[in-house]
């Protein structure tokens, strides 16, 4: 990438990614840390495994992530999902990890815990998420890619799915993201320029239940490596900048197996009385800096107040057009900013809509 100090010279590491490894593999062991982001460091195997529940558990120092004291910092990471590795390559593996405290309770930012709980307790609903992921592509100087250094690009209108030089930003990042996520299992399912040049989306889903957060933290893993071998930042802030400019959101759709038999059209509008209901609860865990972002412009509804409508871009929650003339489907819900975590949003979203484990709330402090 221009400009970037990064050095990083494949040639001169081809040679030894080609080196055998005589029977052993690689786990690279990724968690989530204090601050919402990703964290990871490698192990080596002894042999091949097929399961998470084959690997050790393992640790690592939470008083330099921000999860725990100096005094009593081992914090200690539990595989949950496998994924195959796009860097090293086969037969080396990406372990997606919980985190967990010495006394046997989740870790007070291990979301998933909680979420793998309400998804198990209502799985009789089959419910399926598919989340839109918009990022930033900044420079070195946290400038977004493409735009001028002492300026700002011309008004928006032809960056969104746009194509050609001065209508795109960084692509090769892109295409690079997509296809490591094709190779690691991640169950990506598109990926577009947005409307802010050098802001782009992906899709992930649908996935069931709470395989959905586990491909999604991936693949934020994923395009941070690759941003990584670019020389370029990703920035997941919801309003990265001010002004005339769209900020970046993680669009949620939600569909339940009674939302898409014939008549779920019902369903669907009893979850929007429960939604408005809980439109609070909601918006304190649906990311950090939402309120630059929900402004009730920029194709965003009002932080205050719950609407919903068909085809209806401007509020909290849309009905997609097919899905209303069906009477069946799903909905998506606008309000997650981009740096939300998705075991938050699709845990309160199941927790409001058909309920939560008994005595018990997603909201943590």
């Amino acid at each position: 990438m221009a400009d970037s100090t990064t050095v990083s010279n494949y040639s001169n590491l081809e040679k030894y990614m080609k080196l055998p490894q005589k029977g052993k593999i690689m786990a690279e062991y990724v968690w989530i840390d204090g601050s919402n982001g990703v964290r990871s460091k490698s192990k080596t195997l002894f042999k091949p495994v097929s399961s998470p529940d084959e690997l050790p558990e393992w640790n690592f120092d939470g008083s330099s992530t921000g999860q725990a004291p100096g005094d009593n910092s081992d914090v200690y990471i539990r595989p949950v999902a496998i994924f195959p590795d796009p860097f090293r390559m086969e037969p080396n593996i990406i372990v997606m990890c919980e985190t967990w405290d010495p006394d046997g309770s989740p870790n007070k930012f291990n979301y998933r815990h909680d979420a793998a709980r309400l998804m198990e307790a209502n799985k009789e609903h089959e419910l399926w998420f598919g989340l839109e992921q918009e990022y930033t592509l900044l420079g070195i100087d946290d400038r977004p890619y493409g735009w001028p250094k002492n300026g700002f690009p011309g008004p928006q209108g032809p960056y969104y799915c746009g194509v050609g030089t001065g209508r795109v930003f960084c692509r090769d990042i892109v295409e690079a993201h997509y296809k490591a996520c094709m190779y690691a299992g991640v169950n990506i399912s598109g990926t577009n320029a947005e409307v802010m040049p050098a802001q782009w989306e992906y899709q992930v889903g649908p996935c069931e239940g709470i395989e959905l957060g586990d491909h999604l933290w991936m693949s934020r893993f994923l395009l941070a490596r690759v941003a990584e071998e670019f020389g370029a930042k990703v920035s997941f802030a919801p309003k990265p900048i001010p002004g005339d400019w769209n900020g970046a959101g993680l669009h949620t759709n939600v569909s339940s197996a009674e939302m898409r038999k014939d008549g779920g059209m019902k369903h669907i509008e009893a979850a929007m009385k429960k939604l408005e209901g809980r439109h609070v609860d909601h918006i304190a865990v649906y990311g950090e800096g939402n309120s630059d972002r929900l402004t009730g412009s920029h194709e965003t509804g009002s932080m205050d107040k719950f609407t919903w409508g068909v085809a209806d871009r401007g509020a909290s929650v849309r009905i997609p057009r097919q899905c209303a003339k069906e009477g069946k489907g799903y909905f998506e819900d606008r309000r997650p900013a981009s740096n939300a975590d998705p075991y938050q949003i699709t845990g309160i979203i199941v927790e409001t809509i058909y309920g939560g484990l008994p005595d018990e709330k997603m909201d943590k402090e």
